[in-house]
């Protein structure tokens, strides 16, 4: 049985350039759980623990009716309350917003015969193994961003804000303007490579 591999299906989903550039990016489907705080604190890595059970289970089950997949990148959404610090730029979310008001959509990819049907089977499977409530918060989701600035971030994500604001010049000067939610694609481990060495997609819809 072949494995499908998302990463390759859908190449230029998962690449970037290092500079900012236009792309159009077509709708999807994924596993996914809402968080909100600082991701260095342990809330974060529960979420991570309870997104990937469920994954797994699914890709397993599938396995079994002859359908397997290699399980996609981990992926995050990022906002926060635009209201409440409303005099902040893209650029300085990222330090000047209190990372305990940070708040962010963790998102596994899925393939296009994944239904939501599916999707529950496997949270209720991997929440009777594994009797983790967060399970129970993970859910199926839909995203279809269009037009977006995107940019490779090469390092630390506390330099974020350098390649943020690269994306920012180049909106400001092809008068674009944002259109959806900070994204982020994770191509490395962060739990297991080293901060210098990090790839990072970062995504901007724009209009």
């Amino acid at each position: 049985m072949e494995k499908l591999d998302l990463t390759k299906k859908y190449k230029s989903y998962y690449t970037a350039k290092p500079k900012p550039e236009v792309v159009d990016i077509g709708p999807a489907h994924f596993m996914s759980i809402v968080g909100k705080g600082d991701p260095s604190e342990k809330a974060f890595a529960n979420n991570i623990e309870a997104l990937y059970p469920a994954v797994y289970t699914l890709k397993f089950m599938l396995k079994d009716e002859g359908h397997d997949f290699v399980v996609s990148k981990l992926e995050g959404l990022w906002w926060y309350d635009e209201e409440k610090f409303k005099d902040k730029s893209m650029t300085g979310s990222t330090t000047e917003v209190p990372r305990n008001e940070w708040e962010y959509r963790l998102m596994i990819r899925l393939p296009e015969f994944v239904d939501k049907i599916a999707v529950q089977k496997a949270v209720d499977t991997a929440f009777a193994k594994k009797r983790n409530e967060l399970i129970n918060q993970v859910e199926y989701f839909q995203l279809h961003e269009g037009k977006c600035i995107q940019m490779m971030h090469i390092g630390p994500f506390e330099t974020e804000f350098i390649s943020i604001q690269k994306i920012m010049e180049f909106s400001n000067s092809n008068n674009l303007v944002k259109n959806g939610l900070h994204h982020e694609i994770y191509l490395s481990d962060f739990r297991k490579t080293a901060p210098e060495k990090l790839k990072t997609i970062l995504r901007e819809p724009v209009k």
